[in-house]
């Protein structure tokens, strides 16, 4: 077993520019061994309350060249220390030190994807002559960054998910106060400390730690703020929009999202069809919104690939999330860990075959193959946030394939595997999802696209970083008197 360094991580909350301890702490804990690796302040309503007035008076001044610059310095500074970086996030997430290395490269994506749009002018024109009653004058639009935007981010990514807030607040001159889950703060500060050094000023992106009971609410209800970004579970995510009255949410709230194979399929395509099935389903621990939940595959080809899903689930090297072979590492905690093991147990009562469990220890879960899942299964009804791989097997009837993925409340992501275009474009169609992905994960995207969900998997506001500097910002209209 690689352990953990000796040195315990003591941070402090970057408020203004200052570094700000408080006597209670929150530990941060290593799920491998359940050590505690680090502790943040157990700050509280007034720390949130301080950070929200020094962003909303603050104006930042910064060229669209100074923006890009520093964007891109940021980038290249995650790339040199991409192996610090991902020894933290693997030290407070558990997962395996491959998957940790993998985020560190999508966070470098999105600050030069984030750079490049910064310089792009986002304005536009329209001439007024263009009617029989139009006049000769034009006009403009601009866009203006707002006072203060609360950044609230979950566990399971901790550096992209404050990257794909941050990056599109910079490339739009926004200040932005984050609150990290308590579960993985240390990467978020790591990440401010790389911005600062990238000469981000200080107001600008400040970091606030706690339990959410003390400092909640001051993330949701503060006078200061215009916007909240928050990426999380269903229920605190309804309890926010819920709290935030008039204020602008873009709530990004997981998802149960289908890999769909059809029955067109060959053996080649077999094989590469469970090949995105395996790696969907266990990747980053299964821990993504986008992961794949369901394995929906239809009858014809079920006996056919089942076989393949379970060859390519055992192959998969799990274990000591330090150790540089293992392919999968840990789950958040051994509750977490526990919960999805008796969800498999509940779906093994309801009729399902269990076909690979070597066992779960603490918060390592193996990739547990079931099949002949129930679709109304809790095991595939709920989000399952972990290296579950669950085939549920449904008739040879596109639409009532269509109709069982619709049937949960989640509307995220999909991936279709077929290679008939016109059953592509009928799932294009026919799933209620904000993505459908033909021939790959349902989580595939480039970090500069539309990503987002509909039903309980959000309120329709897409992120990605083109999409989240148009929602960063208010647009204003002015127009001039010539033609």
């Amino acid at each position: 077993m690689n352990k953990p360094q000796a040195a315990i991580r003591n941070e402090a909350m970057r408020i203004g520019g200052e570094k700000v301890f408080t006597d209670a702490v929150v530990e941060v804990r290593y799920p491998y061994t359940d050590e505690v690796i680090g502790t943040v302040p157990a700050g509280g309503a007034q720390h949130a309350a301080r950070a929200f007035e020094i962003a909303a008076g603050y104006t930042p001044t910064l060229t669209r060249y100074e923006r890009q610059q520093i964007l891109f310095r940021a980038a290249e500074l995650i790339r040199a220390r991409r192996e610090e970086i991902a020894h933290w996030l693997t030290l407070e997430l558990g997962i395996c030190k491959q998957h940790a290395l993998y985020e560190a490269g999508r966070s470098y994506d999105v600050f030069t994807l984030a750079g490049q749009l910064a310089i792009q002018d986002d304005g536009q024109i329209f001439s007024c002559d263009l009617t029989p009653h139009g006049k000769a004058r034009k006009i403009y639009t601009k866009r203006e960054p707002v006072r203060a935007i609360s950044a609230i981010t979950p566990f399971n990514h901790p550096l992209n998910m404050v990257a794909h807030k941050i990056a599109p607040a910079i490339a739009t001159n926004n200040c932005v106060v984050c609150k990290p889950t308590e579960l993985t703060p240390l990467t978020a500060i790591t990440l401010a400390d790389i911005l600062y050094e990238a000469g981000l000023p200080p107001e600008m992106f400040q970091i606030v730690t706690g339990w959410p009971a003390d400092i909640g609410d001051e993330m949701i209800t503060n006078e200061h703020i215009d916007i909240i970004t928050f990426t999380g579970g269903v229920p605190v995510g309804k309890m926010i929009a819920g709290k935030a009255g008039y204020k602008r949410t873009a709530l990004e709230l997981g998802g149960n999202d289908p890999l769909i194979i059809l029955n067109d399929l060959d053996e080649s395509d077999l094989e590469e069809a469970a090949t995105i099935a395996v790696a969907g389903a266990t990747g980053n621990s299964g821990q993504r919104c986008t992961a794949v939940k369901r394995i929906l595959v239809q009858q014809g080809v079920a006996d056919r690939i089942v076989p393949i899903i379970l060859e390519k689930a055992r192959a998969i090297r799990f274990g000591d999330p330090m150790d540089p072979e293992t392919q999968l590492g840990c789950v958040i905690h051994a509750q977490a860990a526990e919960m999805f093991e008796k969800r498999v147990h509940m779906a093994a009562e309801q009729g399902a075959e269990v076909l690979y469990d070597p066992g779960r220890q603490g918060a390592l879960l193996p990739p547990i193959v079931v099949d002949h899942v129930p679709h109304d299964s809790e095991l595939v009804m709920e989000e399952t946030f972990g290296p579950i791989v669950p085939i549920v097997r449904v008739p040879d009837d596109d639409a009532e394939v269509m109709r069982i993925s619709n049937a949960t409340p989640f509307g995220l992501s999909s991936g279709v595997c077929t290679n008939d275009f016109r059953r592509m474009q009928a799932y294009i169609e026919g799933l209620d999802v904000g993505t459908v992905n033909i021939w790959e994960q349902p989580g595939y995207r480039i970090e500069m696209s539309p990503f987002g969900g509909i039903k309980d998997s959000g309120n329709g506001v897409k992120e990605g970083v083109l999409e989240a500097m148009k929602f960063f910002t208010n647009v204003k209209t002015y127009s001039l008197p010539w033609p």
